[in-house]
């Protein structure tokens, strides 16, 4: 499963509130000719926007990001009904991207800046970091503002420019970012939000103007966009599906653990490419914790996502989601895993599906291979560390890990041997001046922190002999 894989079964542009299961509004497709204008508007903004000094884009990126908070009321409701996420975390997706552009307006001309190397023939050399022109990002519906956020800042501050396709279930949200990107004074053409259809992106691609493509999706997704970038010799940047490994060695208040690994796992109502979807617990520990995780799922109501009321959950982005995540769970538990909660697909037309626990995961099992993307909380029983650290690294993905300790030093040293892009110990980083990206089949290149500018970018040389 993935933030592209899973579609409603009406294809186009549209808001279809999955607490509900009704299509709100309707939007056109764009035309080919719309097309060719937005890439024709970005190649055009790029030569006056790309030479601009770097200095003078920061303020623009800087309205930006103030803008995103300003708004936030209104950004947060908009996501909320597209795609189901709790208001208080649609608030908090919308200030988050405040601190992406922020970070980008503030440390990019230090991290774009001439880099003098060492010329052991003589003469002088420097890398500079220089923008390379109109960029395509094609963006998910699981995070509508922070996906684009973490993609466009750094390359806007570059002096790249951008044409965005976002996912054909969050079209409000798209043209509430382009409505943010006009009023802060970012120029006509530099940032360009069309509703492209599948097709249309591959001649996008195509375009010799087009510089680069950067995609948050599927493997599937991953996979075509890659074929499309490599067949026209264009960089990509991938950041894909991921099962990401959630080690507790061990713990002085098991109860607390297990609630931070739910709340850990429940957010954005568990449709996180990097959340924490195999909990790998020590033995002494398991059964505590598998306790308390249950007692944190058992009982739980569907609610509107809106309202956030005590006791309440709510849907998943499609009621196509939901039943998807059904087949998964429900082929674990027909084959022998244990449901401690949760694990109801509700009737439809709405999308909700009870947050569950499920332990007894086996190799033959779905789950075990496969990206569980919804709030179902697996767990594994291990008895040492190489064994937690031998089915952590057993996996097709590698966005994230985590490993907890009481003992930093034993917690680190299996976070150092993690086949991941993100290891973390003792919590998880992710902020705005961190990288975040994978391996595996969880993509390649990098977002956010000082990595971030360093993708859709000509590290050049510049050589002056004596």
């Amino acid at each position: 499963m993935s933030p592209t894989a899973q579609q409603s079964n009406q294809p186009g542009y549209r808001v279809l509130n999955p607490a509900t299961g009704e299509v709100v509004e309707t939007f056109d497709t764009a035309t080919d000719e719309q097309v060719q204008d937005a890439v024709s508007a970005a190649q055009s903004a790029y030569e006056s926007w790309g030479a601009l000094p770097i200095t003078e884009r920061a303020p623009i990126v800087k309205r930006v990001a103030e803008l995103f908070t300003e708004r936030a009321d209104e950004l947060a409701a908009t996501i909320t009904e597209e795609m189901g996420k709790p208001l208080s975390e649609s608030k908090g997706e919308a200030e988050f991207c405040t601190d992406i552009f922020n970070y980008f307006a503030d440390e990019g001309p230090t991290l774009a800046a001439d880099q003098e190397i060492k010329a052991i023939g003589g003469g002088r050399a420097m890398v500079q970091r220089l923008p390379v022109g109109p960029l395509l990002g094609i963006m998910p519906w699981n995070y509508p503002y922070y996906q684009v956020a973490r993609f466009v800042a750094p390359n806007l501050m570059l002096g790249n420019t951008i044409i965005l396709k976002h996912a054909e279930t969050c079209p409000r949200s798209a043209l509430a970012i382009q409505k943010i990107m006009d009023d802060a004074g970012v120029p006509a053409g530099a940032y360009v939000n069309v509703f492209a259809s599948h097709e249309q992106i591959a001649d996008i691609i195509a375009d010799p103007r087009i510089q680069g493509v950067s995609l948050t999706g599927s493997e599937r997704a991953g996979a075509i966009i890659g074929q499309l970038a490599g067949k026209n010799l264009k960089k990509a940047v991938l950041e894909l599906g991921g099962s990401d490994p959630y080690v507790v060695l061990d713990s002085a208040d098991v109860k607390a653990a297990a609630k931070l690994a739910w709340d850990t796992r429940i957010e954005n109502t568990g449709q996180a490419c990097n959340s924490n979807k195999r909990m790998i617990v020590m033995e002494d520990i398991y059964d505590d914790f598998v306790a308390g995780l249950a007692d944190q799922a058992k009982d739980l109501l569907p609610g509107d996502p809106a309202e956030e009321k005590d006791g309440t959950f709510g849907p998943l982005s499609s009621r196509a989601a939901a039943e998807a995540l059904h087949e998964q769970v429900q082929d674990a538990v027909s084959k022998g895993a244990t449901l401690h909660a949760g694990g109801t697909l509700h009737d439809g037309p709405a999308a909700f599906y009870s947050p569950a626990v499920l332990t007894g995961i086996t190799e033959d099992m779905r789950a075990y291979r496969e990206e569980l993307f919804g709030p179902v909380a697996v767990v594994y029983k291990v008895a040492s560390d190489e064994e937690a650290l031998q089915l952590a690294n057993d996996t097709q993905y590698g966005l994230g890990g985590a490993v907890f300790s009481t003992d930093e030093e034993r917690a680190r040293k299996l976070a150092q041997r993690l086949e991941v892009g993100m290891a973390n110990v003792n919590g998880i980083g992710e902020d705005a001046d961190l990288p975040f990206g994978g391996v595996k089949r969880s993509g390649f290149g990098r977002e956010l922190g000082p990595l971030g500018m360093d993708e859709f970018v000509n590290k050049r040389l510049f050589y002056i002999a004596d």
